[in-house]
């Protein structure tokens, strides 16, 4: 039993001590600087919560909700003792490199990197409206042969689709003969002007063969048979594929007639849809590359020629046209293909797209200004490419920016903006921080009470509770008669 006495004994003289300990650490202001420490000493406003700031106190002490030490504001707006006094931004914000490690805080520098991008859509590949020829006869006649008679069929160049019979043809041929006849009388005549008009008859017959699409070949074959041509044959005027076929054996044509529609495959296009977000990082003259979905191993080059103005109204997506080579063939008119956009950005000022806070209205960074301050600052960027944004100002090269724990960091720093916002306010701080507020005058004891009761206004009265106002006395009723 005595040895049980003997440790409560011991056990509650170290309590005794402890909290004496404490007390004298209390004393001393919990990170205050103590008095007279250097000639330059900081001017401490109040004492905040470091949990809730909106809490503060004009001694130091522990915070009563949660218990930690409350921690000085100073005149100059620093938040620790001993830290160099260096004026921040509104809204910095001081955590200690333990503080930091706890609740995850990560940085990242800002620096120049090259930065690229791949867009990618979906084309469909087309004809090249600049290598189709519609093939027309000039004159009036009749279809005599077809050579060419199938749509689809390949031609080539100067090839022969059909032949045409045309009494107006076939008297032009006749007047090209005369013509060359009478320019061989006349060429010996003294007359020089009867020479000189066999001549110009001469010119105006060939040219009018001519104007009609005869070929110098053929106009050379009447004048050697020296017999004009029964049927002229049309050739084809490019390499390709015959799209459409409009003539048939015995039929009647005129010159506003399409006979053929004939498309060089040699070059195609593919019009991309772009999505309408992505459409102002496509230019002209861009690379592009292409593939196709039933042979992913073999990739095209190309080059965007032209950008469609207007913006489909059902897809929101802007169309591009994109010219590739086609050797071989190997694209044929409406294939699905996969396009992909380069868009090279060379190198630009970056910040990690994990450091940026976007509110809509505004996007901010936190800065690491050294000694654990960390400064909110408004930004503005450019494109998000990858995991970066562009830097159009607000940061400089080799600066470090919070990329992890931010959001933890940015409700610390509106906390503490509003609080300073609040100490401004009368009575929230500001120029009457440190003073005691008037405590109202205390009603003087009358004779004969005890210390310590109010016995109010009467000797008659019990003394009114606190928080209600003491009834009025009554005529005739308690108090002293005079």
């Amino acid at each position: 039993m005595r040895k049980f006495t003997f440790f409560v004994f011991t056990l509650a003289l170290g309590m005794v001590a402890g909290a004496l300990v404490y007390r004298q650490l209390l004393g001393r202001g919990a990170g205050a600087p103590a008095a007279g420490q250097g000639k330059q000493a900081r001017k401490i406003l109040y004492y905040v919560d470091p949990m809730h700031p909106a809490y503060k106190s004009d001694k130091p002490g522990i915070a009563p909700d949660c218990g930690m030490n409350l921690e000085p504001v100073y005149e100059d707006g620093g938040a620790a003792a001993g830290a160099e006094t260096v004026a921040m931004p509104r809204g910095t914000i001081n955590v200690s490199p333990e503080k930091q490690q706890l609740i995850g805080v990560r940085f990242s520098e800002v620096r120049a990197v090259p930065l690229s991008r791949t867009i990618r859509a979906v084309g469909k590949v087309t004809w090249d409206e600049t290598k189709i020829a519609r093939i027309h006869a000039k004159f009036a006649g009749w279809i005599d042969t077809l050579t060419v008679d199938y749509t689809g069929q390949l031609v080539k160049q100067g090839q022969p689709l059909l032949s045409i019979y045309s009494p107006e043809l076939l008297a032009s041929q006749q007047e090209l003969l005369l013509a060359q006849k009478a320019r061989g009388y006349l060429a010996g005549s003294p007359v020089k002007e009867a020479a000189a008009g066999a001549e110009s008859l001469y010119a105006a017959a060939r040219k009018r063969l001519e104007l009609w699409d005869i070929t110098d070949d053929q106009i050379q074959e009447i004048l050697r048979r020296n017999a004009p041509i029964k049927t002229m044959t049309v050739f084809s005027p490019i390499s390709g594929y015959v799209l459409t076929k409009n003539v048939f054996p015995k039929q009647r044509i005129t010159p506003d007639s399409e006979l053929y529609t004939v498309a060089d495959l040699s070059t195609v296009w593919v019009i991309a849809d772009i999505y309408e977000y992505e459409a102002a990082a496509v230019r002209l003259g861009q690379p592009v590359r292409m593939t196709l979905a039933y042979d992913p191993g073999r990739s095209f080059r190309g080059t965007v020629t032209y950008i469609y103005p207007q913006v489909d109204n059902t897809t929101r997506t802007l169309k591009a046209r994109i010219e590739f080579p086609n050797p071989g063939l190997q694209l044929k008119p409406d294939m699905y293909a996969n396009v992909e956009f380069v868009v090279d950005y060379g190198r630009k000022l970056a910040v990690p797209e994990e450091a940026v806070l976007d509110s809509g209205a505004e996007r901010r960074v936190f800065v690491d200004r050294g000694n654990g301050h960390l400064e909110p600052r408004r930004v503005e960027l450019g494109e998000k490419v990858g995991g970066w944004y562009i830097v159009l100002s607000g940061l400089k090269p080799g600066e470090r920016v919070v990329t992890s724990g931010n959001f933890l960091v940015d409700s610390e720093s509106q906390l503490k903006s509003a609080a300073a916002g609040m100490a401004g306010m009368p009575g929230m701080g500001g120029g009457d921080q440190g003073k005691k507020p008037a405590q109202p005058a205390q009603p003087q004891a009358q004779p004969g009470s005890m210390p310590g009761m109010d016995m109010g206004p009467t000797s008659g009265q019990p003394a009114a509770k606190p928080g209600k106002a003491a009834p009025p006395s009554q005529p005739g009723h308690g108090g002293h008669r005079p």
